[in-house]
Parts: C-alpha cells; structure tokens; sequence
C-alpha cells in the first residue's frame, strides 16, 4: 500500500472522436451502414471434422458526398464506425491530434455556441435546451424569455465540453460553467443581457413572431398539467427526508415550481447538480444560490477560481451526487430530452432515495441487482460463470467508478504458456500462484487488452488480470495485481474485479482504520492505492455523511441475538428430513421472505419476497446467518428464525409499502426470515476435485505420468482414453525422446477437441525453443481398449490414465500387444 500519488499521465485536454469529427463536418451527409460479417475459421485436423463457429464481428460502410470508405472487421458495432470516420478523416488529410483546439481557440468557440444558443435558427431546433427556452417564452412579467444560467450548462454538452478544455478543472468543479457562461455572454452585449450578480440571461430584442410560431407548431397539440414527485432534502441532518408533489401546468415553467418549493422567488437562482445514475438519466439535485452569487469574471481565462458559498453544506446530498450541493435541495427526475419537445418526468420515491443510498458501495449495487437487499451479499469468490447470480464483478466495478466520477477501469490480461504456469505453481508456497508478480511478467504481455485473440492464445495457457483506476485528471488512484493463475480468462478478470469490490467493502466500512489495519488490508486482497487521491475522489464523498448514513455504508451484519449459532432452539425448522442437504459448492434454490415483526405484539410488514432464489453454498452469496441456518436444512424442510434489525436504509430500501415500514421502526421491532429449501444441485466432479486438491488430482497424475515418461528413453508412445488429451498435450510442453504419439478413445467429441488442442500446439514445432520439437506426428485413433488394433502395435511405451470399466476380457492377441510395450 502506497500512502502517496503522483500523476501518472499528463492531463489530456478532451478530444473529438472521429466520428464527432465527421458529424461537424457533414452532419446528415454522413450516412453509417454497419453489417455483420463471418471470418473464415480454419479446420483444426485434417483428419477430423471439427465445426467451429468464429466470433460476431461487424464492418462498417461510411458513405460521404464524394467517396465511400468501409471498415475493417470489429467486435464492436461503435468500432467498426470509428474506424470507418478515422480512415475517411485520412482521406480527407485531417489530422486527428491537431484539430484539438487550444485553450483560447476553445473560449473562442465557446462565445460563438452562445451567440448560436441565442439566435433565431436555434429556437426551432430539435435540442432539449431549445425546449427550456421556448418553456421561459411562457413565463410573465420581468422573467418573460429569462434563461437560468444553470439549464444552460447543464443542458449543452459542446459547451461543457469547452469548458474543460479551457480548464480542466471544471470536471472536479461543475459550477464553474456557469461562470465561463456569464462571461461569454457579457462579451456578446449586443444579443443577450445578464444582470450584474445574477444567474440568467435573455435576448437583448425578441424573437421574431415567426420564429415563435414555428416552434411552437412543433409541440404537442395537447397540453397537459404535469404531477411528478420528488424528494426533499433538508440541509440539517436532524430534519427528515421528505417526499413532495412538483405540480407543473400547462403553460407553466418546471424550474418556477421547484423555485417556490425552495422559498426562491426567482426561478434563475435555482441551481443544478450533474446527473444522478445513468448518463441518460434526468435525476438531479435542485438546490439555491446565494441571494448575490459572486462570479469569477477576471480575464484569466485558464486560472478562473471556485467561489465559496458562504452557506452550510447539504451532507447527504452531496454524498449522493459527488458534488457539493448547498442549503436544502429537492431531488427529481424531470427536464427535457432528445427524445421530444414535451417534458420527461418520472417519479422519486422514498425507496428509489434510499436503493440509490445503498448503491454507493459494491455490496449495496449486487444486492439490487438480484432484488435481495436483505438476503444477498457480495460473495467472496468467484467460481464459475455458471453458479454467479446478479450482475458480475466487473460491471459492478465499472458501476462503481462512474458513481464517482473516475475513469473506467483498465483490465490488463495476460496469458502464461502450461509449462511456465506449472513451474511457477511448483515454485510457490501455494500451489498455482506465481511468486511475485516481477517472475510472472518475464512470460507476459503487461499490455495486453481484455479481448485477447483467440488465435494468439496457446492452448492450455493460463491467465492473470491487473486492474487499475485512474481519477478523472488521469492520477492512478489504486491498482490491483493478483498473483493467482486462472485456465479462462474470464475467470481471471472477474475475480480481480472481485477482489478490488471486496477490498472497497471493507474499507468503506471502517474508513477510521488505522494505518497498520489499513495496511494489512491492502496486502490480502493485492491492492495498492495511493491514499490522498482515493480520499480525495471517494472517501471524502461518504465522510460527509451524517452517522446514520455511515453507518448504512459501513453496514454490519446483522447480529442474530445468538439464535442461529449459539442457541438452535430459536430456529424452528419443520418437515421430514429428506438426506438432501447442502455442502460447500452446491448450487441451492430457496423460497424466502423477511418480514418486519414488532416484539411482543407478532404484528407483520412484508419487506421482500423471493420465490425462487439461487445461490451457491459457501461462496458468502448471503448474509451469514440465511445460509447458517440452511445449513441445518434439507430439501423440502421450511425454517423460521429472527435476526436483529440492519441499518435502517436497507430495510427502507426493501419496503414494499415505505409508510408502513416507517411506522414499524417507530417501536422496538426484529426481522422475521421464513425459509423454504426447494432444490439442491451437488457441484461437478471436477469442481469438488478442485476444493479439495489444489493443484487438482487430475493435473497432479499428469504430472506424475509426465515425469516417469521422461525416465524411459522411448520414441512412441499411445495413450488408451486419451479423451480431449490432456496427457499428450502436456507431453507438448515438455522435452522427450518421443517422435511419435497416439490417443485412442470412444468419444468422437473428445477426439475432435484433441485434434484441435495437438493441432494449436504442432503448428508452433517450427520454433526452435518449442519443447515439442522431437514429435514428428500425433495420431488418433477411433477405437477401445478392449478391442485389438493392429495399427498399435509396435508402439514404446502405452499409457492409461483415470478410465474406469467393468469387468472386462482381453483377448490373447490384445494381451500379446499389451506385452509388447512398457505400461504405467
């Protein structure tokens, strides 16, 4: 763990895409055609039929005026079309790097996207902020066509976007938009005026009565009154979050009903966060500006500075948003879109308020994610694609960073040849994990992408994942390094996004640990992070909380008031035992409930219902105490028992009827959970194997087979069962005396799937450092092993490894074959 940062890349000043590029220049011009193509993939045997199927990819035609330039082949629809603008931007002698305008051209520009905003052609257009402005035309008196300088930044992408280029300091600090905003508009008197110290600004004349018309005509014939809710959010935590009704008429402006709600009497002091989820998302936080905002108008254009409120900071919404919100403040999903000139609006609940509080941790995205708030729990390991229920680790992580604000993460894969991945598992104390992760890198492509080439990939590699997370200015905030070896690629990219979230659970939950705590927890799960920055871009965004919302993000378990672990007289665990119980790795199916239950009185609240829900034993997929008391059970049994109530966010956020719940909490109450045990699926052999053994029974006899081969000084060799030729491939890694080896099994789809392992492997005997380079040729054969084949004969050495038969008669010419060869 690292308690210092330094700025690993130069902050880059945002670039257009191609695509952007070409957009600006041609707009509808530019027509994209995007088809689906199929790579031809080549048959890995020639003795074999093997149906292979390649990966989707996608080409892009981009039809321009005068040529037509096509793509080559990508994963991504969005590629193939970037791909598509970057070879006709080429064509055009457009350089990419050098259309990005400097900090002057940019403020250059910024003043001609106001001057356009404000113009007659803009009105008309199809833009949500033209929306906004025909919405001021509606207001009276003194704020008849009077725009909120705040709409206007938040509402213009080009502009923000300027801004930053301007100063990038505006990614960390919204509010200073509005200042770049205020002085373009002052250097533009002779088309819009701003009043000295306020936060709007309107067309010096009106728009012409065409122009209006025009608009207007575009907008539903039917106007209607608008009822949304909302939340409100007192500044001082001692007050409580309130929902409200934003009733919007017909003719009237959506900002004016929120301004009165705020006790403003100007619309144009209202001001707005950055959105609150999803990009596409309209959820924002309200809140008001000083009665007289000071804005930084100096002449500095890349030194402009952030303003001090003066006022009290709204903690809990400033830790729900990541930006400082002021004073009290309404939460709302309302404005206008791309979509259409008509007003978007949905409702905000008291629950969707808290899910969005529990959402700020990893743990709180997963539990949404399967619709379990009280019963799931981010699970400590990652198994099998299969058994994973919910959204996996790594979309959690990238979940994560655009919650607060940071880069998405990078995945930097590597692959290890068989035989490297096996000495360093020999090398190390834990069997399967690399020594330091130096040795691993002198085997590995430290650069290497996610989407790794199938083609580039030797069979039988093994995988390791480093992640890292950048801040917005491009400061390395932590990095994760696992040492541990993975046989799917995906395995390893998932459990070290595992293993970052379940660090960030842990530390969000005690974020006052000492250093050597802080410490020791780094080293378990491979992180080092760089402390200033992670507070600055993430702690300082739950600091802020008051303690009852800390302690919401740095849940604790329930505690079970002993009734699960230390007295099992208070689980009540009813029908006929049916032998079949669960064990660590098995997949099960429960039916479950949890309920508000007041003691003493035995009243009832439904908080959450699930009536088929999957989870895999002792991965921690539920809370402790759930699969505690499964634990006891068998298919077909029903259990009941209580636990002490959570935070108090995670049971509003589960409320099905939240004034209900909220009634309950007023009075000493407990959770009820009531169980049902319908399935239990036993995990694959091999999965147990894998529990058991480390490195697996089945490697360790390959192995084993391996080294006593090694000792004979034998030129062929034939394995019986080969299967998908696990043995013969790992012969491929090593050096022998063998020219010749054979695999002989009843299964044509294990024989196809070693075809194409041997073959992957043989094609690469043209390297001289291949270990493989003694074998000439690799057979195999259709057949059994109690019928005789001539075409054996003659072999070395034959092996035979984990087959299991009856009772079986081998014939006297069989037997003389058997006699022939040295068996193991």
């Amino acid at each position: 763990m690292e308690t210092g940062g330094s700025l690993v890349q130069a902050i880059r000043k945002p670039t257009l895409t191609p695509k952007a590029i070409i957009h600006q220049k041609f707009g509808s011009k530019a027509s994209y055609t995007v088809e689906e193509v199929e790579e031809p993939t080549q048959n890995g045997c020639p003795g074999l039929a093997i149906l292979q199927k390649g990966p989707c990819l996608y080409r892009c035609s981009l039809d321009l005026p005068d040529f037509t330039v096509v793509s080559g082949s990508f994963k991504k629809k969005k590629d193939a079309e970037q791909s598509a603008a970057q070879i006709a931007l080429e064509k055009l002698g457009i350089n990419l790097s050098a259309d990005s305008p400097t900090a002057e051209e940019a403020w250059r520009e910024l003043i001609a996207r106001v001057k356009y905003i404000f113009s007659n052609e803009f009105l008309p257009a199809l833009h949500p902020l033209s929306s906004h402005f025909k919405a001021a035309l509606r207001r009276v008196g003194d704020l008849n066509a009077s725009v909120p300088a705040s709409v206007i930044a938040i509402c213009d992408g080009k502009l923000n976007n300027l801004c930053k280029i301007i100063n990038p300091t505006v990614e960390s600090h919204p509010l200073l938009v509005l200042s770049y905003i205020m002085r373009a508009a002052a250097g533009l008197p002779e088309l819009v005026v701003g009043a000295e110290g306020q936060l709007s600004i309107w067309r010096k004349d009106p728009y012409p009565p065409n122009v209006i018309e025009s608009s207007i005509s575009q907008q539903s014939d039917v106007a209607e009154s608008i009822t949304t809710m909302a939340i409100y959010i007192p500044c001082s935590p001692e007050k409580a979050v309130e929902p409200v009704i934003l009733n919007i008429s017909s003719t009237g402006y959506y900002f004016d009903v929120i301004a009165q709600i705020l006790g403003l009497s100007d619309a144009n002091m209202v001001l707005v966060s950055r959105t609150i989820g999803k990009a596409s998302s309209e959820t924002r936080f309200y809140f008001a500006a000083p009665k007289s905002y000071p804005l930084d108008m100096s002449s500095d254009l890349l030194n402009a500075k952030v303003v001090p409120f003066g006022g009290p900071l709204n903690a809990r919404a400033s830790s729900l948003c990541g930006q400082d919100i002021y004073g009290d403040s309404i939460l709302a999903s309302i404005g206008y879109t791309w979509k259409g000139q008509d007003i978007f609006h949905e409702d905000v609940t008291l629950q969707s308020y808290y899910r969005m509080l529990i959402s700020k941790i990893p743990s709180g995205v997963y539990k949404l994610s399967r619709e379990a708030i009280l019963a799931a729990e981010l699970p400590l390991t990652f198994t099998t694609k299969t058994n994973w229920k919910g959204s996996f680790p790594r979309e959690i992580l990238s979940s994560f960073c655009r919650q607060y604000r940071l880069l998405e993460p990078v995945f930097c894969v590597s692959s290890i040849p068989l035989k490297v991945s096996s000495e360093l598992s020999r090398s190390n104390n834990k069997p399967g994990v690399s020594e330091s992760a130096d040795q691993e890198r002198e085997y590995t492509n430290e650069n290497e992408s996610v989407d790794v080439d199938p083609k580039l990939v030797v069979s039988g590699s093994s995988f390791t994942c480093e992640i890292k997370i950048y801040s917005k200015c491009q400061d390395l905030i932590l990095e994760c390094a696992p040492n541990v070896l993975y046989k799917k690629q995906n395995d390893a990219v998932q459990s070290a996004s595992l293993k970052v979230l379940s660090w960030l659970n842990a530390y969000l939950k005690d974020i006052d640990m000492s250093l050597e705590k802080e410490k020791q927890l780094a080293n378990v799960f491979d992180i080092k992070f760089y402390r200033q920055i992670f507070f600055k871009e993430v702690v300082k965004c739950l600091s802020v909380c008051n303690c009852q919302h800390n302690e919401t993000l740095g849940r604790k378990e329930p505690e079970l008031n002993g009734v699960v672990e230390n007295d099992a007289s208070y689980i009540n665990i009813e029908g006929t035992d049916s032998d079949l119980c669960p064990s660590n790795g098995s997949l099960l199916c429960v039916c479950y409930s949890v309920s508000l239950v007041t003691k003493g009185e035995l009243q009832k609240e439904l908080l959450e219902s699930i009536e088929e829900f999957e989870f895999e034993m002792g991965t921690g997929a539920v809370i402790p105490c759930l699969e505690a008391v499964v634990s006891q059970m068998s298919v077909g049994q029903s259990a009941c028992f209580y636990t002490e109530l959570p935070p108090e966010d995670l049971v509003l956020a589960a409320a099905k009827d939240l004034a209900n719940a909220l009634a309950f909490l007023t009075s000493p109450c407990c959770l009820e959970y009531s169980i049902i045990l319908l399935q239990v699926t036993e995990p694959p052999e091999d999965r147990m194997e894998q529990a058991l053994f480390n490195p697996p029974l089945s490697k360790q006899r390959v192995e084993y087979a391996v080294q006593q081969i090694q000792e004979f000084c034998a030129t062929s060799l034939v394995d019986f069962g080969c299967g998908s030729g696990s043995l013969l491939e790992s012969l491929l890694e090593y050096p022998t005396s063998l020219e010749t080896i054979a695999g002989v099994d009843i299964s044509q789809k294990s024989l196809s799937r070693a075809a194409k392992v041997l073959h992957s492997k043989l094609v690469m005997k043209s390297d001289f450092d291949a270990p493989c380079r003694s074998i000439k040729s690799a057979i195999l054969f259709d057949g059994s092993i109690t019928d005789f084949d001539s075409r054996l004969c003659g072999f070395d050495l034959a092996t035979c490894l984990e087959i299991l038969y009856s009772k079986i008669s081998i014939s006297n010419s069989q037997s003389q074959l058997f006699s022939e060869v040295n068996p193991i």
